[in-house]
């Protein structure tokens, strides 16, 4: 490594402090804010089949987040939909797209007032070529899948909402 991009490295952090970065844990960041701040309420779901998807993006963002309540309560509104996606000449399906769409809005506690919301959507897939039971777990899988892309996506946004602004 040349001496150039040795100081360009060590300056790095300065520039970014310099233009207002905060570490989402640091010290002022959402993350520090949120954790263990937030109350996960299981989402209310439409156009979906699977309860357990529900617990699993409640349980993918409890780890993000912490479990926990008191500043703030998280809502959300849980989608998902399965389309066949590849058929053989026979019409029979070898191939599903699972989507999912998740709306949320994060409500301050003390006063009831939505501090963020939004929506995040994604999708996975899985194979259908399978034996019964291994398309069952392709599905299961996927679905799981799903959630934690979700629950990414859903935290990522939160952590780059400015909470004090709002």
């Amino acid at each position: 490594m040349s001496l150039l991009n040795r100081r360009t490295l060590l300056m790095l952090p300065l520039a970014l402090a310099a233009c207002g970065f905060t570490p989402v844990y640091g010290p002022g960041g959402n993350g520090t804010a949120l954790y263990g701040n937030v109350l996960v309420q299981a989402p209310e779901e439409t156009d979906t089949d699977s309860e357990s998807d529900s617990y699993a993006l409640v349980r993918e963002l409890e780890q993000r987040l912490g479990r926990g309540g008191g500043s703030y309560t998280l809502e959300l509104k849980l989608r998902t939909t399965d389309n066949g996606q590849a058929f053989t000449r026979d019409n029979e399906i070898t191939r599903y797209a699972l989507t999912g769409t998740a709306s949320y809005r994060l409500l301050r506690t003390s006063d009831g007032s939505v501090a963020a919301s939004g929506e995040v959507d994604n999708f996975t897939g899985y194979s259908a070529t399978g034996s019964t039971v291994e398309t069952l777990a392709g599905e299961r899988d996927a679905h799981l899948r799903l959630m934690v892309i979700l629950a990414d996506q859903i935290t990522t946004e939160l952590f780059l909402t400015d909470l004090d602004g709002a």
